[in-house]
């Protein structure tokens, strides 16, 4: 039997929260989202913090005991102060990805507010952290605390060591590169961040009795006989191509210190640790909204939620999930939460309530009645690219009026090259899951090739897709602190294919060489 709002008794009444109150909504929360849902977690941890606290989580991207820059001040002031003249919001909370689960509700939240956010992180989000398979191939949740408490000691220690601005040029450096510093494919051992601190010593005693044999072999001058002097042989030496850049500077580049490539270590572990959420803002997002939309709407249900309450949840929700059209002012593309949520829940209505659309879209998912084991599924095996390849369906691309426009530079026109019949729900839905292809939206540049035997200059490749050149007052910048790291010139070409003739030549000498002589 369906409860009414008020067969059951509510879990709090009013506005105002207490810790009691937390701890008996939490329990509730999870009785829903373990026991019905089916949800596997960490541990949580549920910490409270001022908005202050919170603009100062958002300058650091989230992360507790994180380094100091001078890019998180910079953040801080900015945030602040649109948040004093009520130009944005501030997000209810922020979640850690590690284990145990860290998720932080703000002081100001009203009761409602708390249930919701605690419903939103500590289960959706922290579900799909344990669970995804990006997350499970490339982050270390049970050791990125202790290695974040590393990083800040470490960072620590070179400023009062080599001088704040020193590390501050290193920091300034490794953050410009840091999109370009993640290796995208795995390699064969796992993360393991709690040990990083030791390894970091064994590498720092290995550096001080040994030398970089390498770089002994190359000639001072031009012209000088090397072994290294063939190309093929020079490039499986130095394992190149390789798209990770800073994993070649911290290994290959000829002056950088030993407390220099520590740090760019430490930056790419951070951008590593980021990289499964760059690639799945649509799972993530729609997974936790989808669970906080059903453990409130139980709990409602059973009475356990008053009306107000699961109004004011309500009202927060279908702000979150607003898709503006395209021609609105507010539209600022695909609303990730809004895309998410649809899927999800049209994932629920196909597995337990088809239509015969459905069932020749879906024939392995519809009528099947496990809604729950398939979202389990799909939030467990897919990225953002896959999941819309695999799940969009023509009823969701009506919902959001989806079609494709092709937009090509040749021509003067833009045409549309797919509506809404069985053909263009096709195109439209490989279409859109191209946009979330990580491959496909960030440039494909990688190390080629070092002239050692001459200049020892850094030749990198831009592989140019659709004609899209880089933007030349974009990347020198970027290309300015590589070359500061390496400590000589650094050439980019940009090529249609892979050693083809270059569209494009940018050149940049080094500015500062960071490492010395």
């Amino acid at each position: 039997m369906t409860l009414t709002a008020f067969d059951g008794n509510p879990l709090y009444t009013g506005a105002d929260w207490d810790y009691d109150k937390v701890r008996r909504v939490y329990d509730a929360i999870e009785k829903v989202a373990v026991g019905e849902m089916g949800l596997d977690v960490y541990t949580n941890q549920i910490e409270v913090i001022t908005s202050e606290q919170m603009l100062d989580a958002y300058s650091s991207i989230g992360m507790p005991l994180f380094y100091k820059h001078w890019s998180f001040g910079k953040h801080f002031a900015r945030d602040e102060a649109m948040y004093r003249k009520g130009q944005r919001g501030l997000a209810y909370e922020i979640v850690i990805n590690s284990n145990p689960c860290i998720s932080y509700i703000m002081e100001e939240n009203t009761m409602t507010m708390q249930t919701l956010v605690i419903a939103h992180a500590a289960f959706g989000h922290n579900h799909f952290f344990k669970n995804n398979y990006l997350f499970r191939q490339w982050t270390d949740a049970d050791g990125i605390l202790d290695y974040l408490s590393f990083a800040k000691a470490y960072i620590t220690q070179c400023e009062e060591r080599y001088g704040h601005a020193m590390v501050e040029r290193v920091l300034d450096a490794a953050h410009a590169l840091m999109n370009h510093g993640v290796h995208r494919y795995p390699r064969r051992r796992g993360p393991d961040l709690r040990n990083e601190e030791k390894r970091a010593r064994e590498r720092l005693e290995h550096a001080e009795r040994t030398f970089n044999d390498l770089w002994r072999t190359v000639p001072t001058k031009a012209g000088g006989a090397s072994p290294l002097s063939d190309r093929d042989r020079r490039r499986a030496v130095l394992e190149l191509p390789e798209e990770n850049i800073l994993y070649f500077l911290e290994k290959k580049a000829p002056r950088l210190q030993g407390w220099q490539r520590e740090i760019l270590r430490i930056v790419r572990h951070v951008a590593q640790y980021f990289y499964p959420q760059r690639q799945t803002k649509v799972m993530n997002e729609g997974c936790a909204t989808y669970c906080h939309y059903r453990i409130l709407s139980t709990l409602h249900e059973r009475g356990q939620l008053t009306d107000g309450a699961w109004m004011e949840a309500m009202h927060s929700h279908t702000n979150v999930v607003f898709q503006p059209d395209f021609d609105d002012r507010r539209y600022g593309g695909i609303n990730p939460y809004a895309l998410g949520f649809a899927m999800m829940q049209d994932i629920e209505r196909i597995a337990t309530r088809p239509t015969d659309e459905d069932r020749v879209w879906f024939p392995d998912l519809a009528g099947k009645g496990d809604a729950m084991g398939a979202l389990r599924d799909a939030w467990a095996n897919f990225r953002d690219e896959s999941f819309i390849l695999q799940y969009l369906s023509p009823a969701i691309i009506r919902k959001f009026r989806l079609f494709h426009v092709a937009d090509d530079a040749s021509d003067p026109e833009m045409r549309v090259a797919a509506i809404h019949d069985e053909r263009g729900y096709r195109a439209v839905r490989q279409a859109l899951a191209r946009q979330y292809d990580i491959a496909w939206a960030e440039a494909d540049i990688q190390i080629v090739d070092v002239d050692l035997v001459g200049d020892r200059k850094l030749m990198l490749e831009h592989h140019v897709m659709n004609q899209i050149l880089l933007d030349e007052e974009e990347a020198r910048p970027v290309m300015q602190h590589l070359a500061d790291l390496w400590g000589y010139e650094v050439v980019l070409a940009e090529v249609e294919t892979p050693g083809g003739t270059p569209l494009r030549r940018i050149a940049v000498s080094p500015r500062v060489v960071l490492g010395g002589g």
